[in-house]
């Protein structure tokens, strides 16, 4: 088992603050009242955005691999390939394959590229944004074999309802 999170970067989540500012200070020459209107529902809004862009996750449980709001079993997976920053780079851009499924978020610097073997299925290779590819892969290949290895994103061992427990 594997799970991973794509959060956004700490940083970003003064965007939203900057939105409800940007809409408090519009609404200033309306009144006071809705310029702090604006600021709670712009920083709501842009959190709310934030938070929605920032939930994919990434898991490899019961036989399958589950990256967004895809699903596929580990049998229909080939190869799994770390990249590195500047391979990840390639493969999101000149050498992206129009047919791939990508879980991409340009924050998270380092991928995985895992090729799909089901001769039904046109895509060529699914692309998975993560921190930890190396980890993604090794869990991949221990559902493939069988094993079922229990580690999050960070390394932790999980047990079978993912609650983390000592090595």
């Amino acid at each position: 088992m594997y799970e991973e999170r794509l959060t956004v970067p700490r940083s970003w989540w003064l965007l939203s603050v900057a939105l409800g500012l940007s809409l408090a200070l519009i609404l200033l020459r309306f009144s006071g009242v809705g310029a702090l209107v604006g600021l709670v529902v712009g920083v709501v809004a842009g959190a709310a955005a934030l938070s929605g862009y920032g939930s994919a996750r990434i898991r490899v449980v019961q036989g399958s691999l589950v990256a967004g709001q895809a699903r596929i079993p580990v049998g229909a997976l080939g190869a799994a390939e770390v990249l590195n920053p500047k391979e990840a780079v390639a493969w999101r851009s000149v050498k992206a394959d129009p047919r791939a499924f990508m879980l991409l978020r340009s924050y998270v610097p380092t991928a995985l590229k895992v090729e799909v073997t089901d001769p039904a299925d046109p895509t060529p290779y699914l692309y998975l944004s993560t921190r930890s590819p190396q980890k993604l892969a090794d869990a991949l290949a221990a559902a493939a074999d069988g094993r079922g290895t229990a580690v999050d994103g960070r390394g932790t061992a999980v047990d079978g309802q993912g609650a983390a427990r000592e090595r």
